[in-house]
């Protein structure tokens, strides 16, 4: 295996390249030892924003399925908590109600669940807080653009602990937790390569669409956020059995129970984060907000790994800021404009060394001894009926799919199948 050391001397081989110090800006931490014929690179170094406990805010997956846990099975028992009164929720409730278009109001069902998560949840929700502080920038930009209600940050909390390749056992997926079919409609795209589902910037975008597009079916936001967790005609029909009723807290025993517990979780949340002072959170500044990092179009094909070698980053940040990325590897394709996002300080070095970062891309690509997998769109779905004899193996070999794949789109929990059951598959090989 060639070491740092020797991947970095290949590399100003490749280029060509020498260094001053003087053409380096003062922010750049750069280094070359020449000791006969090794190179060593260490340049932006200082670009790495992140301390240990800032990375494991980032990179730590648990919190997803917690969510997604008091969501599902919550059952609003009452709860111990003296440090906020009735009255203090009460007051501030009313003042949340008088800035947001949603339907605030206090109600024993949401003080409980309020109480509930500041008792047992505050250190997720701390570490939701310091995380919060990356995303909700872009969000709050895409919502006001779009005219959404910037309190809608929220929701992205609930839908994925701000996970952006957080999946559902249903295959949901991203921030937002798009379906494949919703996700397409709004024109993210999903590849052999790429899921925008996982793209923050696009992902928010289309969300942003959707929920207009759901406020203005419903005219009411309480609503939308219902339909966007059950779909438009679970709510309509909930309307009908409640007798008509348009207000969230009257249809909401009609609603599926996953969605009676959603806007609750959302409103909960909403209250935790607006008073974090009040109830003791570490509200402090972290350092990564992603107006601190910016984009460049890429423009021949490199994966993440490279790009971490020739500017000594480490993978996992540059994994965590393109998510969408499935491979690690960022494709180029006609009509497509694929961007790699870096913190500021790396832009610059990227952008001025581009040629040669492209040919080092290059002959490692040509070095492999395996091709890269081809680029294909995951554009058919299909309901396969399960026949005697089949089995997950069989299915996947049919399909080209995985059968991990074929579990997370289905919800399957083991490895078993009835003749007879449909199953749900995402496939470019549709005829075979």
């Amino acid at each position: 295996m060639i070491s740092k050391k020797g991947i970095a001397f290949i590399f100003l081989l490749l280029l060509n390249l020498s260094y001053s110090q003087s053409q380096i800006s003062d922010e750049v931490d750069l280094k070359i030892i020449i000791d006969t014929t090794v190179i060593e690179l260490q340049d932006y170094k200082n670009a790495i924003l992140f301390d240990n406990q800032w990375r494991e805010e980032f990179f730590d997956d648990s919190l997803y399925d917690s969510i997604t846990k008091i969501v599902k099975e919550d059952t609003f028992e009452n709860i111990d908590f003296p440090e906020l009164s009735s009255d203090t929720l009460r007051a501030r409730l009313q003042e949340l109600d008088s800035k947001t278009p949603f339907h605030i109001s206090y109600n024993p069902a949401l003080e409980t669940l309020i109480k509930k998560h500041l008792k047992q949840r505050k250190v997720p929700y701390e570490r939701l807080m310091k995380l919060s502080q990356y995303y909700f920038p872009l969000f709050e930009e895409i919502f006001d653009k779009e005219g959404i209600p910037l309190e809608i940050k929220y929701l992205a909390v609930v839908e994925s602990a701000l996970k952006p390749a957080a999946t559902s056992t249903v295959g949901a997926t991203g921030l937002w937790q798009f379906m494949f079919s919703t996700g397409k409609y709004y024109d993210l795209e999903v590849s052999s390569y790429v899921d925008e589902r996982c793209d923050p910037v696009r992902s928010t975008t289309a969300a942003a669409k959707y929920l207009k597009s759901l406020h203005k079916t419903f005219d009411d936001w309480d609503l939308a956020l219902a339909a966007y967790n059950s779909g438009p005609g679970n709510v309509t029909k909930a309307i009908r059995r409640s007798g008509g009723y348009k207000n969230y807290w009257n249809i909401r025993p009609f609603l599926p129970s996953e969605t009676a517990g959603y806007l609750p979780a959302f409103l909960a949340t909403m209250y935790i984060f607006e008073y974090a002072s009040q109830h003791g959170f570490d509200v402090s500044t972290h350092k990564m907000p992603i107006i601190k990092t910016d984009t460049v179009q890429v423009k021949n094909m490199i994966s993440l790994k490279q790009v971490s070698e020739v500017i000594d980053m480490d993978l996992e940040t540059l994994e965590f800021l393109n998510p969408s990325y499935k491979l690690g590897i960022i494709p180029v394709i006609k009509n497509k404009n694929y961007v790699l996002r870096l913190p500021i300080e790396t832009i610059g070095a990227f952008v001025s060394n581009e040629a040669q970062i492209y040919a080092y891309a290059k002959t490692q690509f040509d070095s492999r001894e395996k091709p890269l997998p081809k680029f294909y769109k995951l554009d058919t779905k299909i309901r396969y009926k399960v026949q005697p004899g089949d089995y997950l193996g069989k299915i996947a070999k049919k399909f080209r799919v995985k059968i991990s794949q074929i579990k997370k789109w289905n919800g399957l929990r083991s490895d078993q199948l009835k003749a007879g059951s449909r199953l749900t598959i995402f496939t470019r090989n549709p005829q075979n």
